[in-house]
């Protein structure tokens, strides 16, 4: 394990570039060392990358509730990672309503136009298969 102090965000960093593919990312690592992260300069941005972190280990259901409970605080509504992250959870759960809903949400406040391509084929997809 690495060690951790307040430098985790550039260990986190290294972590990404070292996996040869997305795959390979070790995110069980990423996790512990968001958490740590979040003891020592908590802010909402942290959260949300835990809660990533979280996805990618122990699955979609536990990384929900805790963007579900970051959002109750309200410091991230105007962010649109927040909803998008949200509403990938949501596909995976197969909650495909939900899921559009959020990125529907996450699309009224994106402005890079690669990102908006992304959420747009996304919240197609979920629509789809609710037609």
């Amino acid at each position: 394990m690495l060690r951790t102090d307040k430098n985790d965000s550039i260990v986190v960093s290294a972590l990404h570039a070292r996996a040869k593919r997305p795959e390979d990312t070790d995110w069980a690592e990423i996790d512990l060392l968001y958490a740590n992260l979040e003891r020592l300069q908590p802010s909402p941005i942290v959260s949300l990358n835990r809660a990533v972190a979280v996805a990618m280990v122990e699955g979609p259901q536990p990384a929900l509730g805790l963007i579900d409970e970051l959002a109750s605080t309200g410091e991230l509504d105007g962010y649109h990672l927040l909803h998008a992250t949200r509403a990938d959870l949501l596909r995976r759960l197969g909650r495909s309503a939900e899921a559009a809903a959020s990125y529907e949400r996450a699309l009224a406040l994106v402005s890079n136009k690669s990102e908006r391509r992304f959420l747009e084929r996304r919240l197609h997809e979920m629509q789809a298969l609710d037609a």
